[in-house]
């Protein structure tokens, strides 16, 4: 089992690498697929030697081999967090349809997180892509999982269009059709509570920003993040929190 599990965490290491290539190109309108792997400061193009994830950034002090200039920790950050979600997700789901839909919600999720923290935009590729795929793999779970999962996405980006209205733009795009996708993959059970607790999250992180003076009311702050933190706990640990809050009861 340890040797199962090792291939599955570096197994999501690499594709954490190549989150990361989506990270940096999609919001400069780069391919992701063509273009070789290469230094973003002085265009060298990177050996298999300098991808190694993780371990490449360590050895070289988290420097370009050919240049010098310092490389961003979002590197081996995105590889890290997208290796560990890959180890828990197959722990929890072993080899199933579902872990596989899960995998590919995660990295959706990485992806349009550290986009929207950078950019503060999600783009639609990514969103159109995610459901794209989600719809096939949703249905493989079963056919009841694509029909809560179709009445999730209608009904999680009706709430957020709703809030977009009513906050006279204070809600972007981007988050009502990630909200959308998150339904999809989740279903309406699921991704209820992943926005209760992203606007939980989200709104405890504004409070804090403005009492210490971080931001100030004017400020935008992505909400992206919020809504993947919120889909990410709700689809690990959302049957423990329905069993804790309806113990109470």
């Amino acid at each position: 089992m340890i040797v199962f599990y090792s291939v599955i965490f570096i197994t999501g290491l690499v594709v954490g690498s190549f989150l990361n290539v989506c990270i940096y190109r999609i919001p400069l309108g780069e391919t992701v697929v063509t273009t070789p792997s290469h230094c973003f400061a002085c265009g060298n193009r990177l050996r298999p030697r300098d991808l190694v994830p993780v371990l490449s950034y360590v050895l070289l002090r988290g420097k370009c081999r050919y240049c010098g200039v310092q490389v961003s920790w979002q590197y081996p950050f995105v590889e890290l967090a997208t290796g560990l979600l890959f180890l828990a997700t197959v722990f929890t789901w072993g080899i199933s349809w579902e872990a596989l839909a899960m995998l590919t919600f995660f990295s959706m999720l990485v992806v349009t997180t550290v986009i929207d923290l950078y950019h503060q935009i999600i783009p639609d590729g990514v969103l159109l892509v995610g459901g794209l795929l989600g719809v096939p793999m949703v249905f493989l779970q079963s056919m009841d999982q694509l029909k809560w999962g179709a009445i999730g996405f209608l009904a999680a980006g009706l709430v957020l269009l709703l809030i977009a209205i009513a906050s006279k733009g204070g809600m972007g795009g981007g988050d009502i059709k990630l909200a959308a996708v998150m339904g999809l993959y989740l279903g309406l059970k699921y991704v209820a509570l992943a926005l209760f607790l992203s606007f939980l999250l989200g709104g405890l992180l504004g409070i804090l920003l403005l009492a210490t003076g971080i931001k100030g009311r004017k400020d935008a702050v992505p909400f992206g993040p919020f809504l993947a933190l919120g889909a990410i706990i709700a689809a690990f640990w959302g049957e423990k929190i329905f069993a804790w809050y309806l113990g109470f009861f």
